[in-house]
């Protein structure tokens, strides 16, 4: 699959398979195409050549099954701005656990880490804050909280280490590793060698080939 627009090559040709219980890090220079491919993963953006699909249908953000099982955290998420961390964090838990009871749906193959996501990133001193009260390493560290804590079988995360120092880095990687061992199927855009060494088990370099 690939993605042009006006004549510009935003994601060359790539072939590129998820699957269960694995995690790929996306490599490449500013510019590749690293988070126009977790777009077009999440169902964000439609591929102009080839297809992108989940449980052998087209990817599409506006599909219950997509929104369902990929959890992805790409751009910052809207936060509430009159809503403090743990509120967040209680409204995106009831909101998916209310898909998850439904006979019909398909089940994510993760429950998320729930409210746990908190203690997780070691943030339960800023759970009465509100948005506007956050630094920006802070607000990182909510966003992957929020992120973390709904179900899915997908996880896509773009340059999630951004802001954070080591310490912070290693829950992180503590994370990814909980989503990627309970069968989640992990794609994430990195800088940092050293979180990849520890929790990449295939490597994709855009305009290359997975190794």
């Amino acid at each position: 699959m690939g993605v042009e627009l006006s004549g510009a090559t935003l994601l060359p040709e790539t072939s590129f398979a998820l699957l269960p219980g694995r995690c790929a890090a996306v490599r490449g220079p500013n510019g590749a195409g690293k988070t126009t491919l977790l777009r077009v993963l999440a169902g964000r953006l439609r591929p102009t050549s080839g297809r992108a699909t989940l449980f052998e249908r087209r990817l599409d953000e506006r599909a219950r099954t997509v929104r369902q099982h990929v959890a992805a955290l790409i751009e910052p998420p809207v936060l509430y701005p009159d809503l403090t961390l743990r509120d967040q964090i209680a409204l995106i838990v009831g909101a998916w656990a209310g898909a998850a009871a439904r006979p019909d749906v398909r089940p994510a193959a993760w429950p998320g880490l729930g409210e746990e996501a908190i203690d997780r990133f070691e943030i339960r001193h800023l759970e009465t804050r509100f948005p506007h009260e956050l630094s920006s390493g802070q607000r990182q560290l909510v966003s992957l909280a929020v992120t973390f804590a709904r179900p899915g079988s997908v996880l896509l995360l773009d340059e999630p280490e951004q802001r954070l120092d080591p310490h912070r880095r290693g829950l992180l990687g503590d994370a990814i590793l909980a989503a990627r061992e309970s069968g989640v199927a992990v794609a994430f855009a990195s800088h940092d060698a050293e979180l990849v060494a520890r929790v990449a088990d295939t490597s994709l370099h855009v305009g290359g080939a997975a190794v």
